[in-house]
Parts: C-alpha cells; sequence; structure tokens
C-alpha cells in the first residue's frame, strides 16, 4: 500500500453497511481504513488514536449526533476532514453539517464509485455536496425561533428539564418557560413535542 494512502475512519451504527463500506475501501490501493465505530461519542477518542485524514460519518449515530460529532472532531483533530453520509434527505441537515465543519455532504444512496470520488476529493481539501440536497437547502425557509429559543427548544428535546435547562444555559427557570412558549407560537404547535417536531422535521434543530 502506497505511504500517501488516505487515513480513512468509518462511523456507521448499521453493522452491515458499516462492513461493507470498509471492505470497498479496502479495495483501493490509496485508501487505507484505520478505524471503524458504532457510536458517536467514540469518534473524538478513536480520532486522537488513529488520526484519520477523513471520517465518513452518519448523521443518525447513537450517544452522539453526527453532526454534533463532528463539531467535536473539527475541534479536538482539525487534520480531520468529514464526509458526512445521511439516508434522510432533511434540507435543514446541510447548512447544519457545513457549519459544524463538514467538507463532504452526501446522501446514502450514492453510488460506490461516487463515494469512493468524494472521499478523495474531500481529503484533498475539497469540498462535495449532493447536488439535490444543495437545491433543496437553498430553498429551505428561515427558521422562526431565535437563536435562543432554538437553544432551549434543542435542549428540552433532549429530555432535559426545563430547570435543569435554566442552570445550563444560566437562565431563570421563568426565561425558559417564556422561550418555549414562544417556540411553540411561532411554530404554531399543539404543544412543546409539536413544537419539537415541528422544528426537527423542517431542520432547525
Amino acid at each position: 500500500m502506497p505511504d500517501a494512502a488516505v487515513r480513512v475512519m468509518i462511523a456507521e451504527d448499521t453493522g452491515i453497511l458499516r462492513e461493507t463500506l470498509s471492505a470497498l475501501l479496502a479495495l483501493q490501493d490509496d485508501l487505507d481504513v484505520v478505524a471503524e465505530i458504532a457510536a458517536g461519542d467514540a469518534i473524538v477518542p478513536f480520532a486522537l488514536r488513529h488520526q484519520p485524514d477523513v471520517a465518513v460519518v452518519d448523521i443518525d449515530l447513537p450517544q452522539v449526533d453526527g453532526i454534533t460529532a463532528t463539531a467535536e472532531l473539527r475541534k479536538n483533530v482539525p487534520g480531520c476532514r468529514v464526509l458526512i453520509l445521511t439516508g434522510l434527505a432533511r434540507p435543514g441537515n446541510l447548512p447544519a453539517a457545513l457549519a459544524a465543519g463538514a467538507t463532504g455532504f452526501l446522501l446514502k444512496d450514492t453510488s460506490a464509485a461516487d463515494l469512493v470520488t468524494a472521499i478523495r476529493r474531500v481529503a484533498a481539501g475539497e469540498r462535495v455536496i449532493d447536488a439535490t440536497m444543495a437545491a433543496n437547502a437553498l430553498q429551505q425557509p428561515k427558521s422562526p425561533l431565535s437563536p435562543r429559543e432554538t437553544d432551549v427548544l434543542r435542549h428540552y428535546a433532549t429530555g432535559t428539564d426545563p430547570r435543569d435547562i435554566a442552570a445550563e444555559l444560566f437562565l431563570s427557570y421563568g426565561t425558559v418557560r417564556n422561550y418555549l412558549a414562544s417556540a411553540m407560537v411561532k411554530l404554531d404547535a399543539r404543544n412543546r413535542v409539536d413544537a419539537i417536531r415541528i422544528a426537527t422535521e423542517a431542520g432547525w434543530l
């Protein structure tokens, strides 16, 4: 194997897909799979240990989602570029992924040849984005929520109690309740759970 082989880490929780992707990349002389993981909270520790050039990250990982893990990876291992894969064409995921530091974003139905090419391009410093996802993102309406409303609703979506949210965000309990209420009004939601559903489906969380 060439000394200049691109070191690749695969983060995918579906075993058969992870193994298939690893086998595919193993056939390429210029790509070297150095780590395979199944949960988002393992991405940074494994990247620190194996120092990959590219991380291929599923957006829907257990423990820590792919976008959150990407942001942590870019902060802790800045030399590792990230190519995110998703099976859900939610337009809000693309801007969130780019904001987290991803340089590639593809759907899981991408052909094997195109995926291999994308990994090489990302390793070379290029940005690779699925054309359909890019077009959909441009048509995505802007979130009606303020940054603070989004932050509070995102915390609430994880099951965090409003009193704990207040402590984490250095807000009063009443202020947190007000943000949740205003988010419901802006989203025309029946309740807080409905607000989370609406915001998540629109890609605003």
